[in-house]
């Protein structure tokens, strides 16, 4: 009997949000979509967040992921925009969330050694091993979106492995894992 799971992969940003579909089939990964939503052109970032959010929402409307992998926001030095990169992540896993589709978080350490057994790989070894191994004709671009596609392969090799990061099934995990921080 087949085992089938769509995983979708995302790359949140308030610039571009990557985003990648695989789709596995008896342990084997099949490319599936990879693209990106570009936010430029919206200047105010309530307007970026709300395209988010509904862009999140038609994704999971059309490809109907089992899962959702999601990078977790790097720490920089620029509070504002870890604040906004943090929203913007939020506002997709509320997506998912709100959806009941299991989410969880990589770090973007994680996601590159998963892919090319470098955690300091560049955005371009990471697309460059991607179109290797799921035979992509065509890189974009943007690398957002094989980042997001990135997220998605991570989260499949790590699948049934212990300490994969922060894993979600729905509000009240998400809220049940992050009170005590909420508390402090």
């Amino acid at each position: 009997m087949a085992t089938e799971r769509i995983i979708l992969g995302i790359d949140p940003g308030t610039t571009i949000m990557g985003f990648g579909v695989i789709e596995i089939v008896n342990k084997k990964m099949k490319f599936v979509q990879l693209n990106e939503l570009m936010l430029k052109k919206y200047d105010d970032h309530y307007t970026k967040l709300k395209m988010i959010f509904e862009r999140t929402i038609e994704l999971i409307d059309t490809y109907h992921p089992d899962e959702i992998a999601i990078e977790a926001p790097f720490f920089g030095k620029n509070v504002q925009s870890m604040l906004k990169l943090g929203r913007a992540q939020g506002v997709a896993m509320a997506a998912g969330l709100s959806r009941e589709i299991p989410i969880t978080e990589y770090l973007p350490k994680k996601i590159k050694m998963a892919i090319t057994g470098n955690g300091n790989a560049s955005k371009e070894q990471v697309a460059k091993m991607l179109q290797q191994m799921l035979k992509i004709k065509e890189l974009p671009k943007n690398l957002d979106s094989t980042d997001g596609l990135a997220a998605a392969v991570c989260h499949f090799y790590n699948s049934g492995k212990p300490d994969i990061g922060a894993s979600y099934t729905g509000w009240d995990a998400f809220v049940k894992k992050n009170e005590k921080r909420v508390k402090k």
